[in-house]
């Protein structure tokens, strides 16, 4: 499994994964989260691929020293299988100097990714 950066030719497969994650959101509202990750400088989107399958996306905004996780979705057959714990540790592993968390949403789940990490570290 590795992460590939978002580029536009994902725009497609990207807004799929963003409607896997729970809420409301009409499409104008995906265009409007993936532009985000064009436009800003400090937030970056990366497609998960799995040999040569896009299984999911995660997002995440990034600070001096921090790196907040705003989005993660799977392709729903990928789930249970550690996965998602994968690619938060995978994304850590891309900025090594930034200490990784969760908004509002994602936090429980980074969470315990990272002290699932922590533990098996030891």
């Amino acid at each position: 499994m590795k992460l590939v950066r978002y580029k536009k030719t994902y725009q497609k497969i990207a807004m799929g994964f963003l409607s896997y994650i729970p809420g409301d959101y009409s499409v104008k509202q995906l265009q409007e989260i993936l532009t985000r990750y064009e436009t800003e400088e400090n937030w970056e989107l990366f497609v998960v691929k799995e040999q040569e399958d896009l299984i999911g996306i995660i997002g995440a905004e990034l600070a001096e020293d921090t790196l907040t996780v705003h989005h993660l979705s799977l392709n729903p057959s990928f789930r249970g299988e550690g996965i998602g714990r994968e690619v938060v540790t995978k994304l850590q592993e891309e900025y090594p100097d930034k200490a990784a968390s969760g908004n509002e949403y994602t936090d429980a789940f980074v969470s315990r990714c990272i002290l699932e990490e922590a533990r098996a570290e030891r």
